[in-house]
């Protein structure tokens, strides 16, 4: 009977030595992976894709205002311009903005008394599409309008994405669908390649953006 019961003591007390080594080994464990994960995360640097299809200057705004930012931030950033996205690399800028297309834009006037240059005007999409020039005057306007509020020119803001090292990628495809030569776009495009170079990327960041 002595015999069994110090047996039972033993075996007890490697039970609870097996139980206590488990336990300090999971706590190691945890804490070693939360150390491990805080210093993974600390070191990563976040990055962002955008793929830019519009290149009106209404919609060259938001690209370049997003990846100059994200850049300030220092996140890694890469662009990809395709179709008519692919003319906001154009070493000569001509942009313009069709309020024609974009019936929610509100038409204001950049110059006159306070009640008018704050009040949006509802004009109808047929007197627009109908009157001789009115895109040239819709043009000018918002042009003045970005000035007067301190808003950075299209030219400026894709310098500032230049110098934060934003990865300017054009579309191989749309060079050689609309017959455009590579003189005629500005020399800090990093790479001119395909979809397929640039999905990888896409694939990879943290941030996806169309635009």
């Amino acid at each position: 009977m002595m015999t069994t019961t110090t047996e039972n003591r033993n075996k007890n007390s490697v039970d609870r030595l097996n139980e206590f080594d488990q336990a300090t080994f999971d706590r190691y464990f945890d804490d070693r992976f939360n150390k491990k994960m805080a210093e993974k995360e600390a070191a990563h640097i976040p990055s962002m894709t955008i793929i830019v299809t519009k290149g009106t200057m209404d919609m060259a705004y938001p690209p370049f205002i997003l990846a100059s930012t994200a850049a300030a931030l220092g996140w890694k950033v890469s662009i990809f311009f395709t179709f008519y996205g692919l003319s906001l690399l154009k070493k000569e800028l001509d942009l313009s903005i069709s309020p024609l297309g974009n019936p929610a834009m509100p038409m204001k006037m950049p110059v006159g008394p306070e009640w008018l240059r704050h009040s949006e005007m509802n004009i109808p999409n047929v007197l627009m599409a109908g009157m001789p020039g009115f895109e040239k005057m819709a043009t000018g306007m918002m042009k003045k309008t970005l000035t007067n509020k301190g808003v950075a020119s299209i030219d400026e803001l894709r310098e500032i994405c230049v110098e934060t090292d934003v990865k300017m990628i054009a579309c191989q495809m749309t060079v050689d669908l609309f017959d455009w030569s590579k003189d005629d776009f500005i020399p800090e495009i990093s790479e001119w390649v395909g979809a397929t170079s640039f999905l990888p990327i896409a694939q990879k960041a943290d941030v996806n953006l169309f635009i």
